[in-house]
This record gives C-alpha cells, sequence and structure tokens, in this order.
C-alpha cells in the first residue's frame, strides 16, 4: 500500500525535522475513536496495539474526554506550590483502587520508577540502616523500566545502553522469574527488588507460576522492598486491576502510569505504604506537572471506568478467547502465543523472517500491530474491544500469518 502524496509530505517532514529514535511504521493516522483509527486517507484501522496499554480505554472515551474539557474550562496547572481541589481526591481514590496509603504523583512511566528508586534508596538509609550511598537494588534481565540513563544503568538491552555511558551504579541483574538467583543476590545492602510482573518489552514474557509469592517471601525475610512495575501491565490490562494479582502477594510498592491518563494526558504515581513514602521531605524530589488539576481530574476518570464499565474482567475474558483463537492457528510461523489478558505475544519461529513484515502486512488489512524484540508481534487492543471486533481482527491475523 503506498502512501498518498499527504502522507509522504508529513511522513518526509517527520523525518527532516524530528530525531530518528523511533522507526514507525508507513501510516499517517489523524483520528480515532474507541479501538479504531484512521488515517490521512480516512481509511479505517483497528487498534491492536492501544499505544503500549495507554489507550486501554480506546481512543477518546468520551467520559474521559468530557472529564478533560470540563478541567480545562477551570484550572490546568498550579505547580505544587500550591495545592489544587482535583489532586487530593485523585490520590484518595488511587490509593483505594489499589489497596494502598499513600501515593506520589508524577507524568510519566520513567518519572515514577525513578521516584521508586529514590524511594527505595532513602528508604534504604532512613530505615533499614543501609551505609549511605552504599544501597542496591535489584532487577531482572531484559527488563524495560524507562529511557533515563539511570533506568538504562540497569537495562540489558545493549542497543539502550551503548552509547549513553557512563551509568548509575547500584543495582544487581539476575536472569527474570529465577528466585533461586534473588536469593542468591540479597545482600544486607539490598534495598528493594524492583520487577515487572510480566516482561512487556520483552517479548510478553511472563515469569513461572508462583514466582512472585516466593520473591516477596524473599523480600520480606531479608526486609528488603517488594517493588512491582505495572505501568504497563496494570489497571486491567491482564484480567485483573494489577497483574500481581494473578498471585497472592502484596508489594510495598506499585508503580503505574500508561492507562492512567485514559490515552489523553500522561499521569503516573508510586501507590504503596506509608512508612515508606512519608519519608520524603519538603524540596527532596518533586515535579513540576505532577499531580496538576487537568491529570488528576483525567486519572480520576479514568479510574472509574475501568471499574464501571469492567474492563480488567472483560480483559481476562475476551483475553482467554483471543488466546485460544490465536493458538488454533495452523502455521508453521508460529513458535508460541502467551500472554495474559489482552497483552499477548504471538512469537515466531526464527525461519518466519522477522515480525515485522507480518506487522506491515496487517497493516495493509486495516490491523495495527508492532513488532517487538524483532520476532514477536504484540497484541495489546483496547479493552474496550468487542468479541466481533476480535473476530474482525484474528480473521486478518490468520490470512497473514498463513499466506505471506
Amino acid at each position: 500500500m503506498k502512501p498518498s502524496a499527504e502522507a509522504a509530505r508529513l511522513m518526509d517532514l517527520a523525518n527532516r525535522y524530528g530525531a530518528r529514535n523511533y522507526a514507525p511504521l508507513p501510516v499517517v493516522l489523524e483520528r480515532g475513536e474507541g479501538v479504531y483509527v484512521y488515517d490521512t486517507e480516512g481509511r479505517e484501522y483497528i487498534d491492536f496495539l492501544s499505544s503500549y496499554s495507554a489507550l486501554s480505554h480506546g481512543h477518546r472515551h468520551p467520559r474521559i474526554v468530557a472529564a478533560a474539557q470540563a478541567q480545562l474550562e477551570k484550572i490546568t496547572l498550579t505547580s505544587r506550590a500550591f495545592h489544587n481541589a482535583e489532586m487530593g481526591p485523585f490520590l484518595h481514590e488511587l490509593c483505594e483502587y489499589a489497596g494502598m496509603s499513600m501515593a506520589l504523583p508524577m507524568n510519566t512511566g520513567a518519572e515514577a520508577v525513578e521516584t521508586a528508586i529514590k524511594a527505595a534508596r532513602k528508604w534504604a538509609y532512613a530505615v533499614k540502616g543501609v551505609p549511605r550511598h552504599e544501597a542496591d537494588i535489584i532487577v531482572c534481565a531484559d527488563n524495560f523500566h524507562g529511557r533515563t540513563v539511570t533506568i538504562i544503568s540497569f537495562s540489558t538491552e545493549n542497543l539502550y545502553r551503548d552509547d549513553f555511558g557512563p551509568f548509575t551504579p547500584g543495582f544487581t541483574i539476575i536472569p527474570y522469574g529465577d528466585a533461586d538467583a534473588l536469593e542468591a543476590a540479597i545482600t544486607p545492602n539490598t534495598a528493594a527488588f524492583m520487577v515487572e510482573p510480566l516482561q512487556g518489552e520483552a517479548g510478553v514474557a511472563v515469569p513461572p507460576a508462583g514466582f512472585l509469592e516466593r520473591a516477596q517471601e524473599l523480600c520480606a525475610k531479608n526486609d528488603v522492598l517488594f517493588v512491582l512495575d505495572e505501568v504497563q501491565t496494570g489497571l486491567g490490562r491482564t484480567g485483573r486491576r494489577f497483574c500481581y494479582q494473578h498471585e497472592d502477594v502484596h508489594p510495598d510498592l506499585v508503580i503505574v502510569g500508561k492507562a492512567l491518563g485514559g490515552g489523553i494526558y500522561p499521569v503516573s504515581a508510586v501507590v504503596g505504604k506509608m512508612e515508606i513514602l512519608s519519608l520524603f521531605r519538603p524540596g527532596e524530589h518533586g515535579s513540576t506537572f505532577g499531580g496538576n488539576p487537568l491529570g488528576a481530574a483525567v486519572a480520576r476518570e479514568s479510574l472509574r471506568v475501568l471499574e464501571e464499565e469492567q474492563l480488567a474482567s472483560r480483559s481476562a475474558e475476551l483475553g482467554e478467547y483471543l488466546m485460544a483463537r490465536l493458538r488454533a492457528i495452523q502455521s508453521p510461523y508460529i513458535k508460541e502465543v502467551r500472554g495474559k489478558g489482552l497483552l499477548i505475544g504471538l512469537v515466531l519461529q526464527p525461519d518466519a523472517g522477522g515480525a515485522r513484515r507480518f506487522c506491515v502486512a496487517l497493516m495493509e488489512q486495516g490491523l495495527l500491530c508492532k513488532e517487538t524484540h524483532e520476532d514477536v508481534i504484540r497484541f495489546a487492543p483496547p479493552l474496550v474491544i468487542s468479541r466481533e471486533q476480535l473476530d474482525w481482527a484474528l480473521e486478518r491475523v490468520e490470512k497473514v500469518i498463513t499466506t505471506i
């Protein structure tokens, strides 16, 4: 499908004036509604990526748009130099939703991860008694927690690291899903174990059953904080409010973002135990936009929609259906289908020629997906998608995966 002259012009402008830190598919989107997006020629597509789960509510959910518009008529930004009328209710409702006692609002997922790192280190010095500036945080190989220099310091992806050192010390990396390795890595200076309950950017990698429960036991036994990064997996995406709830665990800190902003506005937070987050003193940490009234109003409505439209249970039901249908496809290219809820990875065989060519072919069929780590196609549609819309998408997936 050759781009139109207008689409080619817009892509050329982006390529000419924008840094080349992304390699998007050759489509220019202009409008979105629900699960659908439309390019500059008016062609309709189903969004099967949801901006990496940030669009769990779909594009321009009318309730969330209305909440944003109403707040735009009042006040949008105050900074944390003053209170605003939306932030307190937002933090209260977020803590109630998460079953936690305190939250610290930020904007992006990476900012929230950095906040959790600072909170864990401060707790290690103030409470655990780790010698100052010697705290260590354990993380997992193949993680994706963001793009800041500190966060890529504990990435194992060379592409994220090679040209961006020197790196921040204070992190130990273990294999994902390996509780024995976690036990061996813990020292008296270990402040926290930070982990994704399902690794989305690693190709929708699911840890062994019981891994999180064992990890929590080891953390509790050794006075180590158990920190879960739910930026992509939280807020209904995997069929529960939070992905960790597929096991019987209770983290000390949870990092949330993406869907918290309802696909309208960037909102993130660290939510957790008061005895950890209350250690921050005025001036030690902050954000000009964190907790701003526009973001808080949007996030409050996003949480209400998640609950009132039962999006987590929809994700569980439709995700099970989608995975079963994908596993039934007869194709020599398919190696494995894995995931939870509506976060699914279609893993391809090494001789399939890579995932991108399939994503391009699916785009031409009206379905927008994204390759992950070259050989995985990630399927993460908005949680508002219907079974009929899934069936339409599955027809295209089966056609492409069995014919090209």
